[in-house]
């Protein structure tokens, strides 16, 4: 994986290195410092490094701010350790082209599992599950590649008031643990249902950018849908591809010219497996579990509130 990220370090400079010729005075540097809680309980602290580089810059409209966009990143959870570097090309004012790899690791503890092995023990069924690791035992690493498509109404009706803001995102996946064979599951930061294989994710986002407001700039929804591509024989019987959805409303608030925050209110999708409590998932091997499709396969469930500060340093 190292050699992967130096790939694409070498790359995004055999890139830059003409625009870096023709308009050195043109790059914007910034460095972002976020953290992220929410009442799940989870925390992460993040580091960002970012760079703009104008690229094929046009006249018009939709080529006049053309670029390329590096970031690197570093992310520490109480479980985790992560390293994160995107490319993101926008060849015209519509349309964004990405891809990017992420380097990790963790521990595991009461507060939560950050790394291992999430396998079936006893005989009882359905089996109990347990993470089998140690602090940093193996890595996680994670390259995608996907495309944005944008849109601000006010591009075509200029205006204060008209900045309806449309964006739909979509992008493939490969997930590997440097431990795990083929089918085996594994955990990381808490979710214990990867397996080293593919997944799709999409994104829809509609938002509204509020003129003259001093704090409260921008108000949207996003829904999150994330599909395996695993093909595990027998995943139909606990719903393997049925698709994960996260739906979202958030407000985002500038503070100051450095400083701002995101609140946002997320519900989720669950399978259904027919108990009580419509899940019996606590404890449990996944794999088990059995579809209860009388009343739906999935239900919409509240999952959390979640706060993103973000203060720029420079």
């Amino acid at each position: 994986m190292e050699r992967k990220l130096q790939s694409l370090v070498v790359t995004v400079l055999l890139i830059c290195i003409p625009v870096l010729n023709l308009a050195a005075e043109g790059i914007e540097a910034s460095t972002d410092l976020s953290l992220q809680v929410s009442s799940s309980p989870e925390a992460k602290l993040i580091l960002t490094q970012s760079f703009i580089f104008p690229f094929f810059q046009g006249s018009s409209p939709l080529t006049s701010g053309n670029n390329i966009k590096t970031a690197f990143s570093a992310e520490l959870s109480p479980v985790s350790l992560n390293g994160i570097a995107v490319v993101t090309w926008t060849p015209i004012a519509f349309l964004e082209i990405s891809a990017g790899g992420k380097l990790g690791s963790g521990w595991n503890m009461p507060l939560g599992n950050g790394i291992g092995l999430n396998e079936p023990v006893g005989m009882e069924f359905p089996r109990k599950s347990e993470i089998h690791g140690g602090a940093f035992d193996g890595f996680m690493w994670r390259a995608w590649g996907g495309k944005a498509l944008q849109f601000d109404l006010a591009a075509v009706f200029p205006g204060a008031w008209n900045h309806v803001v449309f964006r739909a995102y979509d992008e493939f996946r490969y997930y590997a643990y440097s431990r795990a064979g083929p089918g085996d599951s594994w955990v990381f930061e808490n979710y214990d249902e990867n397996r080293n294989g593919w997944t799709w994710h999409g994104n829809l986002v509609l938002g509204y950018q509020m003129p003259l407001s001093p704090i409260l700039n921008f108000v949207g929804f996003m829904a999150e849908v994330d599909v395996n591509l695993y093909n595990t024989p027998g995943g139909e019987v606990w719903g393997d591809k049925l698709p994960y959805w996260m739906l979202s409303s958030f407000i985002n608030l500038n503070f100051s010219p450095r400083f701002s925050g995101m609140l946002a209110v997320q519900m989720h999708t669950l399978r259904n497996y027919g108990t009580s409590d419509l899940e019996n998932r606590a404890g449990h091997w996944y794999q088990d579990l059995e579809l209860q499709r009388d009343h739906g396969a999935q239900r919409l469930a509240f999952h959390r509130v979640g706060v993103i500060l973000n203060y720029k340093i420079r």
